[in-house]
C-alpha cells in the first residue's frame, strides 16, 4: 500500500536547484510552531530564504489565534524567513500583498503537484469547492544585528483523511488525499511552494503588484460572494466582497439600509465567512 514519503532536506533541495529561497531549510519532527521557531531564528539574525519545516506540531497556530491540526507525517507545516530590503514608500505596499503572495504561490504550488484547482478565500485560505486544505499565518519581527524580516508560515492538508480532523473541522476542512484519491509527495510540494514564492516575489520587486494583483484576483472565489466579515476586535459586517483593491484590501458593500445609500468598507484584516 503507497504511503506517504518521508520529508526528506536533501530532496527537496535537489528539486529546487539554485534558488535563494530554501538554502537552509532546519527539518523537525516535532515542534509547538513552525512560526514560532522561525519567528525565533529570524530574531537571531538568522538568513533570507530558511525554512523551518516541522512533520508535526504540538500547538500549529492560525490567523485570528486560533490553532491549526498538525498530527505526524501526513502534511506539511512549514514557516519562511523572508529578509528583504524594502524601501520605505513600498513597504506597507509589500506588508499588504505578502499574505496574498504566499496565498498565491501556494495555490500555483497544489496546482503543480496535485492537479487539483485551488481557489483563495480573501486573504489567504485554501480552498476546495468552500472546504479548506491549507491557511497561511504570517508575522513579521526584528533583530539588533540584520534588521527586520517577515515570517510566512504554511500549513496544507495532503495525506490525511477527513475521519482524522476533529468534529468541529469536518464539515469545513478537506485534504488533497481525499480530493485525488492518491497520496502527494510532499518533498515535491515543499519545494514547488518555494519555487512559486519566489517567483512571486521577484515579480513584485520587480514591477509592483500589478500582475499579482491579476493573477490573484484569478484565484479568489471571495469576489462578488456575500460575506461575514469579523475584525480582530470582534466587530461584524455583512455586504458584499465587491473587490480587491491594488493594495490588497477587500472592498465591502453593506446594503443600504431606508433611504441611506450602501455603506463601503476597505478592510485590510478579517475573517470572512462565505455566506452564498
Amino acid at each position: 500500500m503507497q504511503r506517504p514519503s518521508p520529508l526528506n532536506v536533501h530532496t527537496i533541495q535537489n528539486y529546487l536547484g539554485a534558488r535563494s529561497l530554501g538554502r537552509r531549510i532546519d527539518l523537525h519532527e516535532r515542534l509547538e510552531s513552525t512560526n514560532r521557531e522561525a519567528v525565533a531564528l529570524g530574531q537571531a539574525g538568522v538568513e533570507h530564504g530558511t525554512l523551518v519545516l516541522a512533520d508535526a506540531q504540538t500547538a500549529g497556530r492560525g490567523r485570528m489565534a486560533r490553532s491549526w491540526f498538525s498530527p505526524s507525517g501526513v502534511n506539511l507545516y512549514g514557516s519562511l524567513v523572508i529578509r528583504i530590503t524594502i524601501d520605505a514608500p513600498r513597504l506597507s505596499a509589500w506588508l499588504s500583498w505578502l499574505p496574498l503572495m504566499a496565498a498565491l504561490g501556494a495555490a500555483e504550488a497544489i496546482d503543480i503537484v496535485s492537479g487539483v484547482p485551488i481557489a483563495v478565500k480573501w486573504p489567504n485560505d485554501l480552498l476546495i469547492n468552500e472546504r479548506k486544505v491549507g491557511g497561511i499565518l504570517c508575522e513579521s519581527g526584528a533583530s539588533a544585528g540584520a534588521g527586520p524580516f517577515q515570517v510566512i508560515g504554511i500549513g496544507i492538508n495532503l495525506n490525511g483523511i477527513p475521519e482524522d480532523f476533529p468534529d468541529e473541522l469536518r464539515h469545513i476542512a478537506t485534504t488533497l488525499r481525499h480530493e485525488t484519491g492518491t497520496f502527494i509527495d510532499r518533498n515535491r510540494l515543499a519545494a514547488q511552494l518555494l519555487i512559486e514564492l519566489e517567483s512571486c516575489l521577484e515579480e513584485f520587486l520587480s514591477c509592483g503588484s500589478e500582475f499579482i494583483a491579476l493573477a490573484y484576483r484569478r484565484r479568489c472565489t471571495t469576489i462578488g460572494k456575500t460575506v461575514k466579515a469579523v475584525l480582530a476586535d470582534g466587530k461584524e459586517y455583512i455586504g458584499v466582497a465587491d473587490a480587491i483593491e491594488q493594495d490588497g484590501s477587500l472592498t465591502l458593500v453593506e446594503p443600504s439600509v431606508g433611504t441611506s445609500p450602501p455603506t463601503v468598507r476597505q478592510l485590510r484584516a478579517a475573517d470572512i465567512v462565505h455566506l452564498r
